[in-house]
C-alpha cells in the first residue's frame, strides 16, 4: 500500500511540475486563415477600405518575372510599443475651437480602434515649443528653487485634451514629454529661443524641473511613461531650443537627471536620449552608451526625420546600425511632419507616401514605436509663434469648423489600426524595389502585413509564407494592410 501511495504521489508531483512549466507559444500557421485586404490609393475613394477577402493555396518557387512579398513568421524581432502623435499647445487650442460634434469625431478618428486608427502613444511638451501661441514658462524668471512652479497654463487647453484622448483610447496612452528649452536665466544666451546652452550651475535645478513636471501631470491623472533630455539638442532654432553636445547630454543624464529621478522615486520613468535626426544618432549613441554610468539610466534613443528628404532617400541605415551596435537599447521615432505648409497641398499624395516609407523602414530597422508631430493644426498650419507652419494628418478649418483628413492620416492608420500593442515584428521582404513591406505578429495570433506600392502602375504580387501563397493586386501609389 505504501509503495502504491508513493507512486501516486510521484505521479501527482510530476503532473504539478509539468503544469508549472512555461507554455510554448503556438507558432503562426496559415491553415484555414482568410486574408482581409485593406487599401488606400491615390486617385480613388479607397481610404482604409476593405477591398478583398482571399485564401491561401499551395505555393512553389516564384518566377523571376513575378513580384512577391515573403513573410517568415519564425524570425522574430522587436516588440511593438505603439504609434501616436503629439498633443501640443497648438493642437489643443485648435481642438477647443471645434464644435462638440467635431471634437468627438476628431477624438474617435485618432484614438478609437474601431471608429478610427487607434493611437496608443502620446508625446507632449514641457513648457512651450514653437507650436504654442507664444513662449511661456512654469516658473517665474530667476526662480532657481522652483518655488513658483505651476502647470496652470496647461490646464486651459492641453491637459483637458490629453484627458479626453486617454479616455477615448480606453483609459491608457503611453505618454512621454520633452523640453524645448530651459528658462532664459538658466541659459548661456539668456533667451529661451535661438539655442544657447544650459549653464552648469543650473543643472540640478533643471533636473528638479523634470520631477516637478512629472509629478504635476501625474497629480492630474496623466502618468508620464518617459522623458527625453532635450528636443533636438543640436539645433539652434528661431524658436525654443537648447544645445547639448553628446558629452554634455551624457554628463547631464549621468550626474543629474538619472540620479534625481531615482532619488525622487521616479526611476521607472524612461529617459530617451538624442531626440533629434538620424544623421548624428550613431555618434550620440556611441558617446552615451559607452559610458556605463550614463547608459544605465537610458531606456533608448529617440529620433526625427528632418535630416534629409529627396523623394524617399533618408538615413535609415543609421537606425539599423544603432540597433545592431546596441541591441539592448530601444529605438523610438519621436517626431516627424511635413514642413512648409501650403493649403493647396492638403491632398498631396507624396506627403502620405513619406510617412509610409519612413514607417516601414524605421520598423524594419528595429524601431519599437513611432510618434507623429502635431495631431491637429488649423488652416494655416499653426498656430506657431515664429511662423514655422507645417502639415498635420488632420487640419481644422476654423472658419468653417470642418476637419480635413490628409493622405498622411490614412497611411499612418494602415499601421496603427492593425498592429496591436506587444505585437512582434517578423521577417518581411520584397522582390521588387517598387514595393515596400513590414509584418507584425499580433498577440491574438493574427498577422498584419503592410505593403506599399510607390510606382505609377498597378502591381500583382504573391504573398508567400512557407509553402503557401495568395495573389494580391495593389493599385498605383497605394498602401495595403493584409490581416490574416
Amino acid at each position: 500500500m505504501k509503495k502504491n501511495s508513493s507512486k501516486i504521489l510521484c505521479f501527482l508531483f510530476s503532473l504539478a511540475a509539468f503544469a508549472q512549466q512555461p507554455k510554448t507559444k503556438k507558432e503562426f500557421t496559415t491553415n484555414g486563415k482568410k486574408i482581409t485586404v485593406y487599401t488606400t490609393a491615390e486617385n480613388s475613394n479607397l481610404r482604409l477600405t476593405s477591398t478583398d477577402n482571399l485564401t491561401f493555396s499551395a505555393s512553389k518557387q516564384p518566377l523571376e518575372t513575378e513580384s512577391s512579398v515573403f513573410v517568415e513568421p519564425s524570425k522574430k524581432f522587436q516588440t511593438f510599443m505603439g504609434i501616436g502623435g503629439a498633443i501640443t499647445d497648438a493642437s489643443a487650442e485648435i481642438f477647443a475651437k471645434l464644435s462638440k460634434e467635431k471634437q468627438t469625431e476628431f477624438l474617435n478618428a485618432y484614438y478609437d480602434k474601431q471608429k478610427g486608427i487607434g493611437y496608443s502613444l502620446l508625446r507632449t511638451t514641457i513648457q512651450s515649443s514653437d507650436f504654442s501661441s507664444g513662449s511661456y514658462s512654469y516658473i517665474e524668471e530667476g526662480d532657481k528653487d522652483l518655488k513658483t512652479f505651476s502647470i496652470d497654463h496647461d490646464k486651459q487647453y492641453r491637459i483637458p485634451l490629453i484627458k479626453q484622448a486617454i479616455k477615448t483610447a480606453g483609459g491608457k496612452l503611453t505618454t512621454y514629454a520633452a523640453p524645448w528649452s530651459p528658462n532664459a536665466f538658466m541659459k548661456s544666451n539668456k533667451n529661451v529661443l535661438k539655442g544657447g546652452t544650459l549653464l552648469p550651475e543650473y543643472y540640478q535645478s533643471w533636473a528638479n524641473f523634470y520631477v516637478k513636471f512629472i509629478k504635476a501631470y501625474e497629480k492630474e491623472g496623466i502618468p508620464i511613461w518617459g522623458t527625453s533630455t532635450q528636443n533636438e539638442p543640436m539645433a539652434i532654432q528661431t524658436w525654443e531650443s537648447c544645445v547639448y553636445t553628446a558629452e554634455a547630454e551624457r554628463d547631464f543624464i549621468k550626474n543629474f537627471l538619472g540620479p534625481t529621478l531615482k532619488k525622487e522615486k521616479l526611476g521607472d520613468v524612461k529617459i530617451i536620449a538624442w531626440d533629434h535626426n538620424r544623421d548624428l544618432m550613431n555618434y550620440r549613441a556611441n558617446v552615451i552608451y559607452s559610458d556605463p554610468e550614463a547608459s544605465k539610466y537610458v531606456w533608448g534613443m529617440g529620433f526625427h526625420w528632418y535630416e534629409n528628404w529627396s523623394g524617399g532617400a533618408s538615413m535609415f541605415d543609421n537606425v539599423a546600425k544603432v540597433n545592431e551596435a546596441y541591441p539592448d537599447k530601444k529605438l523610438l521615432f519621436t517626431e516627424g511632419c511635413v514642413e512648409k505648409f501650403d493649403a493647396a497641398k492638403y491632398q498631396f499624395w507624396g506627403n502620405g507616401e513619406r510617412y509610409g516609407i519612413s514607417m516601414i523602414n524605421d520598423f524594419n530597422n528595429g524601431t519599437a514605436g513611432w510618434t507623429d508631430w502635431n495631431i491637429l493644426l488649423d488652416q494655416n498650419g499653426g498656430p506657431n509663434h515664429v511662423g514655422n507652419f507645417c502639415f498635420a494628418p488632420i487640419h481644422a478649418d476654423t472658419t468653417t469648423g470642418e476637419l480635413i483628413y490628409t493622405p498622411s492620416y490614412y497611411y499612418i492608420g494602415h499601421f496603427s489600426k492593425f498592429i496591436h500593442l506587444n505585437a512582434v515584428r517578423v521577417s518581411s521582404a520584397v522582390s521588387r524595389s517598387a514595393l515596400l513591406s513590414t509584418s507584425f505578429l499580433n498577440t491574438d495570433g493574427t498577422m498584419a502585413t503592410i505593403v506599399m506600392n510607390q510606382s505609377d502602375k498597378e502591381i500583382t504580387y504573391n504573398l508567400i509564407i512557407a509553402a503557401e501563397k495568395t495573389v494580391v493586386k495593389i493599385p498605383a501609389h497605394a498602401i495595403q494592410t493584409l490581416v490574416y
